[in-house]
């Protein structure tokens, strides 16, 4: 009897979920006109991102193909609902729900209009969820703290392969930080972002 099972580990989103939850409260209504680290997006379209990639990816978990799977983000400049504040939090604990489910790593899915592993597309939400944590903590004047472990994911996947200094097509080019400078200084170096950067600059 094989006893080795290939089904994959759950994977847990929900450190870097609760992040993101424990910021909206905070955030006025004043400041979703403000500037963020993504150039084309004030904080509503920040937000109004969270929400459409919250969605995809907790659809992509699901297997559950359509729009918000196929439609690729950068389609559009997205918009904010009336109803972010009550949306955002559920749809959050709903894409945690999906991912800690073992099937949503196995075969392959869809998000962004883009097919791929289920254990990629698994890697990719939660790298979304912590380099756009930081753009929103960023932008509203909050504190951010990573998990380590998120932290080294997103790493991992952002750091560009030997050979290849224009890094990972997610973000843009990575931003020169020093080797010892903290880890959430280093990786949202390699997104593409000054660590140092403040609304105004």
């Amino acid at each position: 009897m094989d006893t080795h099972s290939t089904t994959q580990p759950a994977l847990d989103l929900k450190s870097a979920a609760e992040q993101i939850l424990a910021l909206l409260g905070s955030i006025e209504d004043r400041q979703l006109d403000g500037p963020t680290p993504c150039p084309d997006y004030a904080v509503r379209e920040l937000v109004a991102h969270l929400v459409g990639l919250t969605t995809a990816f907790r659809d992509a978990a699901r297997k559950d193909f359509g729009t918000t799977t196929d439609t690729a983000p950068a389609s559009a400049l997205p918009v904010l609902d009336a109803d972010w504040r009550e949306a955002l939090p559920r749809l959050l604990a709903e894409l945690v729900e999906a991912w800690h489910s073992p099937a949503a790593r196995e075969g392959m899915t869809r998000a962004g209009g883009v097919d791929l592993p289920g254990e990629v597309a698994g890697l990719v939400a939660l790298n979304e969820l912590v380099i756009h944590g930081w753009d929103l903590a960023r932008s509203t004047g909050q504190e951010f703290r990573a998990d380590e472990a998120d932290l080294r994911s997103s790493e991992a996947m952002l750091t560009p392969a030997e050979g290849d200094p224009g890094g990972s097509d997610i973000f843009g080019p990575p931003v020169p930080v020093p080797a010892d400078a903290p880890l959430l200084d280093r990786v949202i170096g390699l997104s593409g972002r000054r660590p140092d950067w403040r609304p105004g600059d």
